[in-house]
């Protein structure tokens, strides 16, 4: 595999490939803009149907950090790892992707990614789990650099992007509060409800930037947070999806560390305070007398 600059191009994975391939079978997914890893249809549909963003992943000081949902089907990995936390007996299961939740009103608490359903030999439904899936948001510009590099692959694959405006880089922070901390707080709430147990897939990176959970054992868990990777196999010149960790915890536990704010220290925020209102004392001198205990006398 050859070696790109990882603190200059951002661009690890495109249409499922590394950006160093350029081989006549990866050529090919590019030219019809399809994913290899178990898109609910054979091409890209990220960002835009018709002219999808086909960036997998990306590379952030280094280090590969997964951007598309998708990436996570590698193999079906992800269903074969959580069928051993929902299930315990040896009847046959499957997937079932993207179905729709509703609360007690009728109104929608959002789709759930993949659940798994164990069935017995008529067909029956026996036990299901839900599977969400998350990948990291993207802050600053990465459709330039990838439109830049399809233009041109050969010659662009080794172009730096490094010091340009909006540089790439993986958001954390809006990737757990607005998309995966409410997913947890509703529809893991529904879910623990009926008693009905839940695999959150996250690369371990990600998982890292949230709050410490309590750990608990894997029979008495609610939630397994399944940790995966992307490992470099130089003899498929591919990057491989790793497990690298699975930590279980129970339902409430993890929801009150996710919503237990970490207060910063109130002498600064009093400090701000009067540097605020020493501002707004010396611009807009009150028409009104300050109320005092002389005056309230």
């Amino acid at each position: 595999m050859d070696k790109i600059d990882r603190n200059s191009q951002p661009l690890a994975e495109v249409f499922g490939f590394p950006v160093s391939d350029i081989s006549q079978v990866t050529l090919r997914h590019r030219k019809n803009k399809l994913c290899p890893f178990n898109n609910r249809v054979p091409s890209c549909t990220k960002d835009k149907a018709k002219d999808p963003l086909g960036v997998c992943s990306i590379f952030h000081a280094g280090k590969l950090v997964i951007t598309c949902p998708v990436r996570f089907r590698e193999n079906w990995t992800i269903a074969e790892d959580a069928s051993e936390f929902f299930f315990e007996g040896n009847n046959a299961w499957t997937s079932i992707s993207e179905v729709n939740l509703n609360d007690a009103n009728g109104k929608t608490a959002g789709h759930i990614d993949i659940v798994l359903v164990e069935y017995d030999n008529s067909g029956k439904i026996v036990d299901f789990g839900a599977l969400e899936v998350q990948a990291v948001y993207i802050s600053g510009n990465i459709r330039s650099p990838f439109e830049s590099y399809i233009s041109n692959q050969k010659a662009n694959r080794y172009a730096g992007w490094k010091g340009k405006p909006n540089y790439p880089k993986p958001d954390y922070l809006s990737s757990s509060r607005k998309r995966l901390i409410p997913q947890i707080l509703y529809k893991g709430g529904i879910l623990k409800t009926w008693g009905k147990r839940q695999a959150v897939v996250l690369q371990k990176s990600f998982f890292e930037t949230l709050p410490e959970m309590p750990r608990v054992k894997p029979e008495t868990a609610d939630i397994a947070w399944m940790l995966y990777d992307l490992k470099e196999n130089s003899e498929r010149s591919r990057f491989v999806l790793t497990r690298e960790d699975v930590i279980y915890t129970k339902f409430e536990p993890a929801l009150e560390r996710f919503v237990e704010p970490e207060p910063g220290d109130i002498d600064e925020f009093v400090n701000l305070l009067q540097t605020r209102l020493d501002e707004h004392l010396e611009e807009n001198p009150p028409d009104a007398p300050i109320l005092t205990d002389e005056v309230l006398s």
